[in-house]
């Protein structure tokens, strides 16, 4: 007859060594699977950099070259951001796991105390396999992928844009040489100034919206991103 484990118990004795063994291929299966996935979301930052690398070739190789490049590759840049929005939010389910772990069977481990939740923390990452779903929503990871790479992105092509306005062909002397330079087609150039501008503010507005969350987010929760 087996002696019952109680909750409370050492970590090392909760478990039998099968169990800790088939956990330990767990936790690693899953640091795999977030290693894979911040391959991908590192990809599309990549493709990111050089789509606008080479539209800065393009805008200013010649004082006659044209503006537009800086403009349309705003366009791909932001379906690399939505792409890498959404490989973020699989991203943050495998890394949750790991953490989990971790934090709740890990780390007690190591310092050689009990766990004053056992068996609540099982129950979570449980429920979490029979039933997966994203931990955090779109928009939250849209704002931290803009935050931590594509509004600098999005700041280097505004200014390179502005930049290659403002003194190709020639140094504009006054606003209405800018307005006449950043004419496209039937667009007049002061209402193409205002939603770039526009475009711009509202996605820096959008960024520090969603970092004050993360940061009230953070004081409530000592592990945000776990699955607690």
């Amino acid at each position: 007859m087996t002696e019952e484990r109680q909750p409370g118990a050492w970590h090392h004795d909760y478990f039998n060594a099968p169990e800790v063994g088939a956990l330990a291929h767990l936790y690693r299966g899953e640091v795999y699977r977030s290693t894979i996935w911040r391959t991908r979301l590192d990809a599309t930052t990549n493709w990111s950099v050089v789509s606008l690398g080479i539209a800065l070739s393009i805008s200013y190789s010649s004082p006659t070259a044209s503006p537009l490049p800086l403009l349309l590759v705003a366009a791909l840049i932001a379906v690399f951001l939505y792409l890498e929005a959404r490989r973020y939010r699989y991203f943050n389910v495998w890394r949750a796991r790991a953490r989990w772990m971790e934090i709740n069977f890990y780390a007690p481990l190591l310092r050689r105390i009990p766990h004053e939740e056992d068996g609540k923390w099982q129950a979570t990452l449980a429920d979490d396999y029979e039933r997966p779903e994203h931990h955090i929503s779109f928009k939250r990871a849209l704002g931290r992928r803009l935050r931590r790479y594509y509004l600098w992105i999005f700041s280097v092509q505004a200014l390179a844009y502005f930049g290659k306005v403002t003194i190709h062909p020639e140094p504009m002397e006054s606003m209405d040489d800018l307005f006449a330079r950043m004419e496209i087609g039937l667009a007049p150039g002061h209402i193409v100034f205002g939603v770039v501008v526009a475009a711009y503010l509202i996605l820096a507005a959008f960024t520090f919206q969603m970092y004050r969350l993360d940061r009230e987010r953070f004081k409530k929760s000592p592990n945000p991103i776990s699955m607690g």
